[in-house]
């Protein structure tokens, strides 16, 4: 089995994985500072030797971005090796994110969520997803209201808004495999999940009393500029999957469509609003 990764700073993070998903449409392994190297974002995808090329290590241009390229042997057990990168995430004490081989939350009054990653569309551990989960439990009472997943992946948003009372709660994707992945999440989490296949590219972007979209800058504004022109907006918005330097553009953006930004937060080069 081999890994090939590539490095590039964060600023260029986006442009990189725009590229990689050209070649690997069904997701790929990400990681935050690897190896310590702060400022930088790893990408990785796996296949067997004669799928994918042993390069050993080099540097090369994706897109614009110059990214330093790294390819390893990966042992016979990855299977389980890989499950060390997942682990279980509370988030404000509410939302319990765990993939199914960790223990159930000890403490009552817990929303639990269980994510199968081995779909790689997302487990709850990256800081975009978890800042989607804060503010998430910011918006008002979720019971008897609507909630929209703009770019559902694994479905660990729709899935939580759900356990949280949302109803209905539809999920879009533009992957058809990740729409297979949060259906099964879904049922694997006993609640009912609407899943669309959907490019918001293409307009069109549904509302709701609150809607998430943990997605790229630019289709971030795509969404915005949509919903403007069409004189629509969700009740509340909840954006992420943005880089600092880009959240002032894009909260300008849905501003244009009718929404405030109420409240931002921050981890790492990664940033989420909330906007009503």
């Amino acid at each position: 089995m081999i890994r090939l990764a590539l490095r590039c700073r964060a600023e260029q993070a986006e442009a990189v994985l725009a590229e990689l998903l050209e070649i690997a449409p069904s997701g790929v392994e990400e990681i935050d500072e690897p190896g310590g190297r702060e400022g930088l974002v790893e990408y990785a995808v796996y296949g067997a030797r004669g799928e994918l090329p042993d390069l050993g290590g080099f540097r090369a241009q994706a897109g614009d971005a110059l990214v330093e390229v790294v390819t390893e042997d990966v042992p016979d057990d990855w299977d389980e090796r890989w499950k060390r990168f997942y682990f279980p995430v509370l988030v404000a004490g509410t939302i319990y994110v765990r993939p199914p081989w960790e223990q159930p939350a000890q403490r009552g009054g817990v929303h639990e969520v269980v994510i199968d990653p081995g779909g790689a569309f997302g487990t709850g551990t990256h800081p975009t997803t978890r800042m989607c989960l804060e503010l998430m439990l910011e918006t008002e009472a979720a019971r008897g209201r609507s909630f929209v997943d703009l770019g559902c992946g694994s479905g660990v948003l729709a899935i939580a808004a759900a356990k949280l009372g949302f109803e209905p709660v539809l999920g879009l994707d533009a992957d058809r495999a990740a729409i297979e992945e949060a259906d099964r999440n879904g049922r694997a989490n006993y609640v009912e999940l609407q899943l669309r296949h959907q490019n918001l590219r293409g307009g069109d972007a549904p509302v709701a009393d609150v809607a998430a979209a943990n997605l790229t800058a630019p289709l971030l504004e795509i969404v915005a500029v949509d919903w403007a022109a069409r004189g629509e907006r969700p009740g509340a918005l909840i954006a992420s999957g943005l880089l600092r330097a880009e959240a002032d553009r894009v909260a300008t953006a849905f501003a244009e469509a009718g929404l405030t930004e109420r409240r931002r937060v921050v981890s790492g080069d990664w940033t989420g609003f909330l906007a009503t």
